[in-house]
């Protein structure tokens, strides 16, 4: 049986990084989010223009046709989204029970730290408070909740374990 994992939240919250480890541990596929938006989604993003809803629905129905490839191919895979809105989420989820959303949840001083120390991102880490005021955060009825303050190695553990018990 095929499962597909988004590693979701605001920029800075570790969805590469956990995205990865995760992928590892089931020895799985794992894309990018990122990957699937527009020269000039990124380059507002770039800019410091926040994205609006007509910029991100045809991303989003993007990753969705990606996560379809990989649910025909009987594939598990592990795929990034910032996925900051309820209906974002219906959208990559698309009635499917085997679409498992992990929220990666912080504070904004730790996000904004982070953020303060990476390089080579397209995204302007003045649109975290933006991401932020966006953000409709997912209770565990619709995620997997787990605090960035663990490290990437117990969020992966703690992820496992949810998963196990679904």
């Amino acid at each position: 049986m095929s499962m597909i994992l988004i590693a979701m939240g605001v920029s800075g919250a570790g969805k590469t990084r956990i995205g990865e480890l995760l992928a590892e541990r089931l020895q799985c596929s794992f894309t990018d989010g990122d990957a699937f938006h527009s020269a000039a989604n990124k380059e507002k993003m770039h800019k410091g223009i926040p994205l609006t809803d007509d910029d991100r629905w045809p991303w989003l129905k993007t990753i969705r046709a990606a996560i379809e490839d990989k649910q025909r191919a009987g594939e598990t895979a592990v795929f990034t989204c910032s996925s900051l809105k309820r209906s974002y989420r219906d959208v990559l989820r698309d009635g499917d029970r085997d679409v498992c959303f992990v929220y990666l949840e912080g504070t904004y001083e730790v996000l904004h730290e982070r953020l303060a120390t990476r390089t080579g991102h397209f995204f302007d880490p003045s649109l975290l408070k933006s991401q932020l005021d966006t953000l409709e955060p997912p209770g565990t009825d619709e995620a997997i909740v787990v605090s960035i303050e663990n490290t990437p190695e117990e969020i992966v553990e703690i992820v496992m374990k949810e998963l196990e018990t679904r």
